[in-house]
């Protein structure tokens, strides 16, 4: 029998991590290919954008040092090892005034302020900690406690803010954690700032929007391998900081390297405006589900005239469609809450704050902050809409719509992490998907051989090359980068076209806005030149974050793992029953599909009987089936060996595989 059952560990990590980025990612074993200087077009393309937008306003300068109050030096949170968890020292480069040649000028801008760290007092009795992580950690003081609002990404972050706050603020305890959405940076830390205990025996309350537990994971499970990988190239998490490395993401400076954890919340907002008063503060909570997550919501403290709209409305365009991948998000579903939430508490707020980024003061700016994220959310879903009814194709409408003048040179709308390209892409894939109606798209040839063929059709790879030097220097580097991509699907040991198309990838990531196109440039330039890092393993699955992955959606991940051709022609049936929640399955494999149905106990080749947490302990690979079943901790009934052939046709996903050239090609199966 085999020793364990579900997930490889880098698969379930991805799927465990909202944000599907490598947490802990350690330093790759390769020599690192050192970075290039920024070609003349370059120097005239980033010279040229420092003309467009109105850097001599420095508002968001001052809004984001507005009521600070203190920071330890770095915002060092030291690690375990010699490596901190968290530190902005590696950003240093940003205190110079004048941008680096190699960062977009405006991306340079944001990235400053991301650098702003500390303790800042948003209004009387509301703080925030700002600059600990890739999100912030919003403090309101109850009569006799605190009220954590998103406890950062990492525990080590979380309770590195919350002792930054008590060396200014009285020690009161926390009594109550919210959390805003099911995205890992806004629950992670939640065990640096409360003990699960203290949960469970009441002393302390979790709040949550209706819905966290099942989309904390939902989103990322499935897909979590593939989208864990992609993440490395969106955030930049495997490139050093510096001016010719990884910059900003754009909504924070970088993701925190510590330890994820998650507590179930004791209390859930079910309507869609839920009046509460916690410890004396009173809360009107609104229900933004399907807008920038899945389950999100947004809160208003009538008190203290604060309007936090945690995710939805931030200093930057946001993203419709996430780069790591994820679902597609409603555009004008977004800008509806935006707009609801204006009419109802814009001509009440003094401040509005987010879980990332700073405040924004004062009623009129505050209205026309919500506005103008209303109008573009909108902007982008509307028009994109117009264009495609027209029949212009997704790439046809990413090329040509542009932002208008109103919101251009507004520093809040601009693509810092989503970006209008992309999301306007989204926009068609949403309503019209990745067919653009051309039959010649409907069945191309596969990436490799479609590459060869071109390849041949321009005349080999030589003459190939000998063309994008000459575009290359022209400055045509998105051309030069999609060339050099077909000579090295076509033949990946070209050292030539890989070495020219990280140059043009490099040069177009130097140029890039959106720190999240930056680093996904960066890290494409930095694998062609030096291959996939080889990666020494790593396993950030913990029982906090495999207790929110239902049974339902376990077994579905099972069907995820199953090898079509290793099960050809096999038929097996196997109940399961779960003692602690008193859950009962039947997992049928039939014709190379895995399927399930809950409540049914049929006739089957083999019974399981077993607890939830005796599953994720093999999850955990702290024990084996086998020696659970000698244990007594499981009980199998029935033909034994189909489990082990069950188990022996599941997939193994390989959490490091190529992206800028050609995977192995699968046989049909």
């Amino acid at each position: 029998m085999t020793s364990s059952l579900p997930a490889s560990p880098s698969s379930f990590s991805a799927a465990l991590i909202a944000l599907a980025c490598a947490l802990a990612a350690p330093s790759a074993t390769f020599a690192q290919a050192a970075p290039k200087a920024p070609e003349p077009s370059t120097l005239k393309a980033n010279a040229e954008m420092a003309k467009t937008l109105p850097f001599a306003n420095r508002q968001d300068f001052e809004d984001a040092m507005h009521g600070f109050v203190g920071t330890v030096p770095d915002a060092l949170v030291p690690g375990a090892g010699v490596r901190p968890v968290w530190s902005m020292k590696p950003y240093d480069f940003l205190k110079a005034d004048a941008p680096a040649d190699t960062v977009n000028p405006s991306l340079w801008r944001q990235a400053q302020l991301n650098a702003i760290h500390g303790l800042f007092k948003v209004t009387e009795r509301v703080y925030q900690v700002r600059g600990f992580d890739i999100a912030n950690m919003t403090i309101v003081e109850g009569d006799s406690s605190l009220i954590v609002i998103d406890p950062l990404l990492a525990a080590e972050t979380a309770r590195a803010a919350l002792e930054l706050y008590y060396q200014h603020r009285p020690r009161k305890p926390v009594g109550t954690v919210i959390y805003t959405h099911g995205h890992a940076d806004h629950f992670g830390g939640v065990k640096g700032v409360v003990d699960e205990a203290d949960v469970k025996a009441g002393k302390v309350q979790v709040l949550a929007p209706s819905g966290f537990m099942e989309t904390a994971v939902a989103e990322n499970i499935l897909a979590g391998n593939a989208m864990s990988r992609r993440s490395q190239y969106q955030f930049g998490t495997l490139l050093p900081p510096g001016p010719r490395g990884q910059v900003d993401t754009g909504l924070g400076k970088a993701l925190a390297r510590g330890t994820m954890s998650l507590i179930a919340p004791t209390s859930t907002i079910d309507k869609p405006t839920e009046e509460r008063t916690i410890d004396g503060v009173q809360f009107v909570f609104r229900l933004v589900p399907g807008s920038e997550a899945p389950s999100e919501m947004l809160m208003y403290l009538p008190q203290f005239r604060v309007l936090n709209m945690a995710e939805d409305v931030t200093h930057n365009m946001h993203n419709l469609y996430t780069i790591r991948g994820a679902e597609v998000r409603d555009g004008n579903l977004w800008s509806k809450y935006i707009d609801e939430a204006r009419v109802a508490f814009g001509g009440k707020a003094e401040v509005l704050i987010a879980q990332h980024h700073w405040p924004t003061f004062g009623q009129d700016r505050i209205v026309d902050l919500l506005k103008k994220q209303r109008d573009m959310y909108k902007f982008i879903n509307d028009q994109s809409l117009r264009l495609l009814n027209q029949g212009y194709t997704a790439a046809d409408i990413a090329e040509t719509l542009r932002m208008p003048a109103s919101l251009e040179q507004e520093w809040s709308a601009r693509g810092y992490y989503g970006t209008l390209r992309h999301n306007a892409r989204a926009v068609y894939q949403k309503y019209l998907g990745w067919y653009d109606a051309n039959p010649a798209n409907l069945n191309p040839l596969p990436p490799v051989a479609y590459a060869k063929k071109t390849v041949e059709y321009m005349g080999g790879a030589d003459a190939v090359l000998a063309r994008a030097r000459e575009d290359f220097g022209k400055g045509e580097f998105r051309w030069v980068a999609s060339a050099m991509s077909q000579v090295v699907y076509a033949d990946p040991t070209n050292r030539a076209a890989r070495e020219l198309g990280a140059d043009a990838l490099e040069q177009m990531g130097y140029q890039s806005e959106a720190g999240t196109w930056r680093s996904a440039y960066l890290v494409g330039a930095m694998e062609l030149r030096n291959g996939v890092p080889k990666i020494a393993g790593g396993n950030s699955v913990n029982a906090d974050s495999l207790k929110a992955v239902s049974n339902d959606l376990f077994f579905d991940f099972l069907g995820v793992r199953l090898n079509a051709a290793k099960a050809e022609g096999k038929k097996m049936a196997i109940n399961w029953n779960f003692t602690d929640s008193n859950e009962q399955f039947v997992l049928t494999m039939e014709n190379s599909a895995l399927t399930h149905i809950a409540g049914r106990q049929p006739d089957a080749d083999a019974t399981v009987t077993l607890n939830r947490a005796t599953l994720d302990a093999i999850t955990l690979k702290e024990t084996s089936f086998p020696a659970a079943v000698l244990a007594g901790k499981v009980k199998i009934d029935g033909d034994r060996a189909k489990l082990a052939e069950l188990m022996s046709m599941l997939d193994t996903f390989e959490p490091m595989f190529p992206i800028v050239e050609p995977k192995a090609q699968p046989k049909n199966q």
